[in-house]
């Protein structure tokens, strides 16, 4: 019985993906600077000159925030904390492209991506300054130093970020917590805590560590296709054809729908607390239509 409301939510996501657009345009638009959702929504283009200036705008962001957070911006000494730090972290060396892998975060089309171009015979641009490795994709954190420092240095690297509301309800749709109702769901969530809680609901500034990884392409779901497009290209590696039919549009507008529905349920107690809880998310990247971002604790309270 415990499943029975998971399996509701489950089939409101076909009924809202229907649905959806129609209760968007009854909504009031809201933009931020580099926060493309709202223009994937009205079948906006992203020309190559406008996604390079919206990477810029990102990452200009992020900038700001590592400096007023004071975040870390060196690798620890331990071999333990290296570890952990870069579990994340992965590799393919055989397409010199490194991205941090973030649950919940509708990665599965650019898994998907990753090996058909593995298949491909792919050739790269320009050579690297090093022997390439050709080793299977894996975690940067099992490569030696001087092989880590190549790849942080050469490989295109890339951060894939996502409302974290919207990957809080995808977590919780997916079974990967005990509780029976997404309330208590969400108390579980702020009971594990930020350094306990489990990688499928860490905030992407602890998981991803943006201010420590210098990320050449921060890419936001819900322009996924537009924008892999644009950087494939960039990077050398072929697009087009190769791009699957990536449907991150139509999801965001059903997690919006999705979004107000269970939100509801949450005690102003509650609300307060996830806000917090990812505070530095928000800080970080333009989420500006985020039902955390309009609660009065992220706004204020995010260098505590």
């Amino acid at each position: 019985m415990r499943f029975l409301p998971r399996l509701g939510l489950s089939a409101a996501l076909a009924i809202a993906a229907f649905l959806s657009w129609r209760l968007l345009l009854r909504s009031p638009a809201r933009s931020h600077a580099g926060d493309l959702a709202p223009k994937a929504e009205e079948g906006f283009t992203l020309t190559l000159d406008t996604f390079l200036h919206v990477q810029q705008l990102r990452k200009t962001r992020l900038r700001a925030f590592c400096s007023r957070a004071g975040k870390a911006t060196t690798l620890p000494s331990s071999r333990d904390e290296r570890a952990s730090l870069l579990r994340s972290l992965r590799v393919s060396t055989k397409l010199d492209l490194l991205y941090c892998q973030v649950p919940s975060a509708g990665l599965e089309e650019w898994h998907q991506l990753l090996e058909k171009l593995e298949e491909e015979n792919v050739t790269l641009p320009a050579p690297l300054p090093y022997r390439r490795l050709h080793a299977k994709e894996t975690r940067l954190s099992e490569f030696n130093r001087t092989e880590r420092r190549a790849m942080l240095g050469s490989y295109t690297k890339v951060l894939f970020v996502r409302d974290p509301f919207h990957r809080l309800i995808a977590t919780f749709l997916q079974g990967m917590g005990i509780s029976p109702s997404f309330s208590s769901f969400v108390q579980e969530v702020l009971d594990s805590g930020t350094h306990n809680g489990s990688t499928a609901w860490k905030p992407l500034v602890s998981l991803c560590r943006p201010c420590l990884i210098q990320y050449d392409y921060v890419v936001m779901f819900g322009f996924l296709r537009q924008e892999l497009g644009h950087l494939l290209r960039r990077a050398g590696l072929p697009a087009g054809s190769l791009l699957p039919e990536l449907t991150d549009s139509q999801v965001q507008w059903t997690y919006r729908w999705l979004s107000e529905q269970m939100f509801s349920e949450l005690s102003a107690q509650q609300k307060q607390r996830l806000s917090h809880f990812y505070r530095w998310d928000l800080a970080a990247f333009p989420f500006s239509s985020s039902f955390l971002s309009d609660h009065p604790s992220s706004a204020d309270s995010w260098q505590k």
